[in-house]
């Protein structure tokens, strides 16, 4: 069974920056795609980033030049560093990771940005 282990959540002020890290229990080469997603209270589950086996990335609107998607074949983990955060960014986290049968989901981890 495929699992997705998120890690790097927490509270940050405004203007700061986290890492959070996605560590999938099989080799990312499996996947054609990986992806955070994040969910806001009250809100529908967006997609933030994505990145694909060969390593292009893509970004909503929101996060470009502040959200950076990277991933580590050797680690089997794909990461997103976040910079500039701002309120707006609170949500749970969420990284996925798709074949061409099958989308798997992480638990989540929560980002809070607040003063």
């Amino acid at each position: 069974q495929v699992q997705l282990v998120e890690s790097g959540g927490g509270l940050v002020q405004p203007g700061g920056s986290l890492r959070l890290s996605c560590a999938a229990s099989i080799s990312i080469f499996s996947f054609y795609a990986m992806g955070w997603h994040r969910q806001a209270p009250g809100k529908q589950r967006e997609l933030v980033a994505t990145i694909t086996s060969g390593g292009t990335a893509t970004y909503v609107d929101s996060v470009k030049g502040r959200f950076t998607i990277s991933r580590d074949n050797a680690k089997n983990t794909v990461y997103l560093q976040m910079d500039s955060l701002k309120p707006e960014d609170t949500a749970v986290y969420y990284c996925n990771a798709r074949t061409l049968a099958e989308t798997y989901w992480g638990q989540g981890t929560t980002v809070t940005v607040s003063s």
